[in-house]
């Protein structure tokens, strides 16, 4: 899964879990500069995922949205732009 961030979340550890465990284990990622031909681009990559409905976490407690994983895809999550998380 990538999740795709601005610039001002550089260095910044982004955590996921399984949806539906939210006191469960989380996983996290950091923030990082991507080159690609046309620029950089930023983003938080998880690797080997299993398929599954993921909560991508906004703070300790305040979720920033849902993914689905597919088995063998790649999955994208867009990370809001204002400064607090979507309403639940």
């Amino acid at each position: 899964m990538i999740i795709y961030t601005g610039r001002q979340l550089l260095g910044r550890e982004i955590e996921i879990s399984p949806l539906g465990e939210d006191g469960g284990p989380r996983t996290h990622a950091a923030v990082r500069e991507r080159p690609v031909r046309d620029g950089t681009f930023h983003s938080a990559v998880y690797p080997d995922l299993c398929a599954g409905l993921y909560t991508v976490w906004w703070d300790e407690m305040r979720s920033a949205g849902t993914v689905t994983v597919a088995g063998g895809g790649v999955a994208e999550f867009v990370w809001p732009t204002r400064d607090s998380p979507p309403a639940d």
